[in-house]
């Protein structure tokens, strides 16, 4: 393996644990995921084989406690390791972002709430169950999120609903690009609680529960045919009557809408994916106008002054990108200050925007040969647009949440409270 780490341990001051998971994520990636990536877009098949090699190497329970059997990583640790798989395999980063968060929102993060001793009873009686099926078996979660609303922002209640009934729920809803669908063993819904169907709905009865994929009533239709992340295979998730078990349970009752007001960052985690690719897009560029790129001759571009410049801007975009993104992943923790979560929305957008455009300065430098669907480049440029437009921190609602926040103190209005 000749790529040097994203984040050199020593420049960058990792912990020893730090680096080593990182190693073992570039790997694995670079010499399993890499090869397969384009196969796996072609046909927008989802990575099955990566999972297999990602729960031999025990990187599923990358975020769950070392009690439980898991590497006890935290957001920031488990952030690093997978900005190195994203690089290789932007979709089976993507994909396994979603299978860690309903390890890592059910650990690190809801460990450092204030919770009552029976609600932390609660938690870690469920958890252990579903660890236990991800250590021992392998089992996939999904994270079903979005449902073409204003939920998915965090802007109103789930449109999802669990019914409570004898023994549990019954749940009833749709979710739309839910990645992993059709190959995930359990999907971890977010869904609002409710005691009668007709009943008002409310965020703070979020309720996150994992729905087996073969219960009853659960089913995948759809085409997938996107522009990029084609082996996420985000189809549409259906829930028709489908009746969930007490011990279904991700997090007890109102611990999601406390971990949500909480633990902003946990909605950076799609970041990641799109570091490592922002990364690879440079990469790539570098080798190409060297002459190393396999497969290629290997002819130097290197010398012509309109290269160099090219390179000069994508190393220090990736750099400014690098720099922010590090820091605010650093900051993470509950009831961050406002300027932390201005910073975390800034890392977002600029991750996400600067990752295509660093894609799209590597195609105009590398020229018409980059194009080739033989070479990685172009999945890269048609995977890297795709991280602006998703929920929950889409680009376009940072720069509305970041300009809102900049020009007003909580509580203020233009209202004029006199008419």
């Amino acid at each position: 393996m000749s790529d040097k780490p994203i984040f050199d341990p020593v420049e960058w001051k990792l912990t020893e644990f730090q680096a080593q998971l990182n190693n073992k994520a570039r790997t694995l990636a670079s010499e399993k995921f890499a090869p397969r990536a384009a196969a796996y877009d072609r046909a927008a098949r989802f990575p099955t084989e990566n999972y297999i090699d990602l729960h031999k190497e025990n990187l599923l329970g990358v975020c769950i406690p070392t009690a439980h059997g898991g590497s006890g990583a935290d957001l920031k640790t488990y952030m690093l390791m997978a900005a190195e798989i994203g690089r290789y395999c932007g979709a089976t980063a993507l994909t396994f972002n979603m299978h860690v968060s309903s390890c890592l929102w059910t650990s690190v993060l809801a460990d450092q709430l204030e919770l009552p001793a029976d609600t932390k009873s609660a938690l870690e009686t469920s958890r252990a169950l579903h660890y236990q099926r991800i250590i021992d078996n392998g089992a996939i979660y999904a994270q079903p999120f979005s449902e073409g609303g204003a939920a998915a922002a965090g802007k109103k209640a789930f449109g999802t609903t669990a019914l409570k009934t004898d023994g549990g729920w019954i749940v009833n809803g749709t979710k739309i690009f839910a990645s992993l669908s059709g190959h995930a063993n359990y999907y971890g819904a977010l869904c609002t609680e409710i005691e009668k169907p007709d009943a008002a709905l409310s965020r703070r009865n979020t309720m996150y529960i994992a729905v087996p994929a073969d219960a009853d009533g659960v089913s995948v239709s759809g085409e997938w045919d996107p522009l990029g992340m084609r082996g996420t295979v985000s189809r549409t998730l259906k829930f028709t009557n489908v009746f969930v078990p007490e011990n279904a349970q991700l997090m007890p009752r109102g611990v999601y809408f406390q971990a949500a007001k909480q633990w902003p960052h946990m909605f950076m985690t799609l970041t990641p994916s799109y570091m490592g690719i922002a990364q690879a897009a440079y990469d790539f560029t570098v080798s190409y106008l060297r002459g190393e790129v396999p497969n290629t001759p290997p002819i130097k571009r290197r010398m012509y002054p309109t290269k160099q410049i090219a390179v000069a801007q994508m190393h220090i975009m990736l750099e400014q990108t690098k720099a922010l993104w590090f820091q605010s992943i650093s900051e993470a923790c509950p009831n961050p200050s406002k300027q932390s979560i201005i910073r975390a929305w800034s890392a977002q957008y600029s991750v996400m925007e600067n990752a295509n455009e660093i894609a799209q300065l590597a195609i105009r430098t590398c020229g018409g040969q980059a194009m080739l669907r033989s070479l990685p480049l172009e999945r890269l440029y048609r995977d890297s647009r795709c991280g602006a437009l998703m929920l929950p921190w889409t680009a376009e609602l940072c720069l509305d949440m970041i300009g809102k926040a900049a020009l007003y103190n909580e509580g203020e209005s233009d209202e004029d409270t006199e008419h």
